[in-house]
């Protein structure tokens, strides 16, 4: 007898082109392609079409086969561009100190046109967290970048209209860069696997310090070939060349990507589970309350602030340092400058690769992880700012100087990713928050500093670095104590907003997972909004990952060996149709 088999096939959906479900890379999770066996249907939603572009070049860069990664480069560069125009106006300075071109300002005008840019900076951070809640958080950020761009094509022509243009143009450019930061957040809500959060975040952040390093010796080489407008007006331009790749590379979220391969797709978001489905905060949901009685979130804070402080007094003082201490010449301080941020730039996304290579393997809890980062980064430069303090030597004190710096590097894969691991919902918002607070410390410092130098530039620096070490001291000290990586109660959908989002559903089951003191989760019972203590202390432990839902149908971190591929429809048992023809009936 011949046995007739059926093949399994699916419709062609608008969109797929061919999908070759390229391997995810780098050794992640590879999701099976067979079955419907994610938290959402992937055959009930149509995928986009395809626009015009898509159907001559994929939406990916030809040397990264994932999509995730690929918006990982796009905004790091985004972060280069928009950290390297805030080196321009210190190499015009230069420019005007040495060169034939002469501006009357006082020290007050220029110290206001310095700072001009951080008022606007400080303003948006908060409301730039909403921003990215209401809207695309990549549009949020593509476009801040732009306009930046464009206001930079604005800087040298209002530099020769009043002093008081130029500020203005700051600190527009500073309200538009302000919500840079959450939007990056906001991304990664969608975009970012539990397990890669630390790579993705940390690849997307060394922007911020390969901006330095590439800024400062481009705007001195272009200042010194062509002239001081030339660094305002080659930013701005690569600016809006760059928003434009933006546009056609970066989605909201994977299934808006027309060309975003199943697999991949699948991964990403059966590891978020659910969760990115309920609808996002508003002011009047967001739970204040509870931001301002949670000590994880404060010591996120304090660690934005630490490292904030310790930034710019490098960014702003480093050379100055050099110059006073041990007498080198501007062009050499702006090269050694550049070397530790050169270091960094490399050590961010080690860090993010090595954190979450230790998550993923188990040895230690996401908590454990983040603190060990935060306060490692963090004691290495503190020990090295000591270092420096005493240092007689400039040899000494550069290789102190670049280690230290190099090795704080290891903290962005702790305070900065935290964010994501206590309440992704509101990760955004809380980097905002953050942020904002951080940005004071840019505000401070250069006061404290000032003061500090102020007659004695030779023989205070060991007062300055003295105190940055200080500064980081109380850092880790406040982090290892409150800091969290567990998905904090507070950060749960309420009930209004489950039924809002699923009235059909029968109950609500809370998704938190709690870390004991050793640092493993435990999988707590679950009966409607409240959870039986019980059965949370004699719940078996598991590996915990931050805020990875463990109670998501078919989360591949939670219990991987619970998926199970199941037919579409049960076996015939029909006895007229099926047997040998002896044995049917009619």
């Amino acid at each position: 007898m011949v046995r007739v088999g059926f093949e399994k096939f699916e419709m062609p959906k608008h969109g797929y082109d061919q999908m070759d479900g390229a391997a995810v890379g780098g050794g992640e999770y590879q999701a099976d392609t067979g079955g419907n066996d994610s938290p959402m249907s992937f055959e009930e939603i149509e995928r986009p079409p395809l626009r015009h572009v898509d159907k001559y070049v994929r939406a990916e860069c030809p040397c990264i086969k994932t999509t995730r990664y690929t918006i990982s480069l796009m905004t790091c560069l985004g972060f280069i561009i928009s950290f390297g125009m805030r080196c321009n106006m210190g190499m015009a300075k230069l420019q005007f100190e040495n060169g034939s071109v002469k501006y009357n300002w006082t020290v007050a005008m220029e110290s206001a046109v310095d700072s001009s840019f951080f008022w606007g900076y400080l303003v948006t951070q908060v409301p730039g967290g909403f921003l990215a809640s209401m809207l695309p958080a990549n549009r949020i950020f593509g476009t801040a970048i732009a306009i930046s761009a464009f206001l930079n094509l604005l800087v040298p022509g209002a530099m020769m209209l009043h002093p008081t243009v130029v500020i203005l143009v700051r600190v527009l450019q500073g309200l538009v860069e302000g919500v840079t930061y959450p939007a990056c957040h906001g991304i990664w809500r969608f975009w970012a696997p539990p397990l890669e959060r630390s790579r993705l975040a940390t690849m997307a952040f060394s922007g911020s310090y390969a901006g330095v390093v590439i800024g400062m010796p481009m705007s001195g080489i272009l200042t010194g070939s062509i002239s001081w407008h030339a660094p305002f007006y080659f930013y701005g331009v690569m600016g809006l060349i760059w928003y434009c790749f933006w546009l056609w590379l970066s989605f909201e979220k994977p299934r808006q990507h027309p060309t975003i391969s199943v697999k991949e797709l699948k991964y990403i978001e059966k590891s978020l589970g659910e969760s990115v489905q309920l609808p996002m905060p508003t002011i009047a949901t967001t739970p204040w309350r509870h931001f301002l009685t949670s000590m994880p979130v404060y010591a996120i804070i304090v660690a934005n602030f630490c490292r904030s402080w310790n930034f710019y007094l490098l960014v702003l003082y480093q050379s100055a340092y050099l110059k006073h201490s041990f007498n080198f010449r501007i062009e050499e301080t702006g090269l050694l400058g550049a070397l530790p941020h050169l270091l960094m730039t490399i050590i961010v996304p080690f860090g993010g690769m090595l954190a979450d290579h230790i998550r993923k393997s188990g040895m230690l809890s996401t908590t454990n992880v983040r603190k060990l980062f935060n306060c490692g980064g963090f004691g290495l430069e503190g020990l090295f700012f000591l270092v420096v303090a005493h240092a007689t030597s400039s040899t000494g004190a550069v290789a102190a100087l670049t280690l230290g710096v190099a090795f704080s590097g290891f903290a962005i894969s702790g305070y900065n990713v935290n964010h994501l691991d206590i309440a992704p919902r509101y990760a955004s918002i809380l980097m905002g928050m953050s942020n904002g607070i951080g940005t004071i410390a840019g505000l401070i410092c250069p006061i404290a500093i000032d003061h500090l130098t102020r007659g004695q530039p030779k023989s205070c620096w060991s007062t300055v670095f003295t105190i940055a070490a200080t500064v980081h001291l109380i850092g880790i000290t406040f982090y290892a104590i409150f800091a969290s990586g567990e998905l904090q109660p507070w950060a749960e959908p309420t009930l209004d907003e489950q039924r809002a989002w699923d009235p059909v559903g029968s109950g609500y089951e809370k998704e938190t997972t709690f870390n004991e003191a050793g640092g493993d989760g435990a999988a707590g019972t679950m009966v409607g909004s409240a959870m039986d203590p019980t059965a949370q202390i004699n719940a078996s432990k598991t590996v915990s990952y931050g805020a990875v839902q463990q109670h998501v149908a078919n989360n591949p971190f939670a219990y991987p060996n619970a998926i199970s591929e199941e037919p579409v429809q049960p076996e015939a048992r029909d006895t007229y149709l099926h047997g040998n023809p002896t044995e049917r009936t009619y």
